[in-house]
């Protein structure tokens, strides 16, 4: 499974978003790093075609997904950044609803929602209201929804924001277990989140990728010169070092 990215541009007016981004995804966590106007959200709306790009192409498994159409969008999941769920709505009707819009229907929608509700730990409060839910439990149905017809492809935008640190780390070792056998790409502020899990983070910023590897490589590539204070680097050293935030 492959999605691939080649020369991608966006441009709004003489703004451009992303500039010529080229990198290739499989399996595995990818972290995405960078400040306001860096063009993460940029790449992810042109990923699950919400805007129309510019310039080069996305393609899944050899295919541009705009070919592929539904075809792609059937394999792909997306958590929105903000909690976007009708509160007066149960958690099962709510997924249930999303899922009609995704084209799922009787005992393939029935079986999705129930597995999904499972999976995310939501089955013993199907019934209950969301607009009565912790912020943990509503980031869970928001989850839930995306992974709703089995996905091979997961957007996750700033999953944990707003949530208490035990709240964070469920939703964190979460998507790290949904992540064995699918492409998720994770942008977050939260620097420790995506050290915890990342197989791979990029550095974005003002629409160009600056580097991409795995947390301890970009770690390890700060050199011990670069703070006057004698302790041990992590991620957020390499956000500051690189991206001058």
């Amino acid at each position: 499974m492959e999605l691939k990215l080649t020369d991608l541009t966006k441009r709004y007016g003489k703004l451009t978003a992303l500039s010529t981004l080229t990198v290739t995804f499989t399996p595995g966590i990818y972290g995405i790093l960078g400040a306001n106007g860096a063009g993460k959200s940029t790449m992810m709306n042109l990923i699950t075609d919400n805007v129309k790009r510019d310039g080069g192409s996305i393609t899944f498994d050899g295919t541009d997904i705009l070919e592929l159409g539904d075809k792609f969008r059937a394999q792909l999941g997306y958590m929105p950044q903000q909690q976007g769920v009708y509160e007066h709505m149960t958690a099962e009707s709510f997924v249930t609803y999303i899922g009609r819009l995704k084209g799922l229907r009787g005992k393939t929608l029935k079986n999705g929602v129930n597995e999904v509700l499972e999976l995310t730990n939501l089955s013993n409060v199907r019934h209950k209201k969301v607009g009565g839910f912790s912020g943990g439990m509503k980031q869970r149905v928001l989850l839930a929804q995306a992974l709703l017809g089995d996905p091979q492809v997961l957007i996750l935008d700033e999953p944990t924001a707003g949530l208490d640190p035990r709240e964070r780390v469920r939703i964190r070792n979460f998507i790290k277990e949904l992540a064995r056998d699918r492409i998720v790409l994770l942008a977050t502020h939260i620097v420790s989140d995506i050290e915890s899990i990342a197989d791979e983070v990029l550095l974005m910023k003002k629409g160009e990728l600056l580097r991409m590897a795995p947390p301890a490589e970009l770690i390890a590539s700060v050199p011990d010169t670069w703070t006057p204070v004698a302790y041990r680097l992590n991620l957020e050293d390499v956000y500051l070092y690189y991206l001058g935030e």
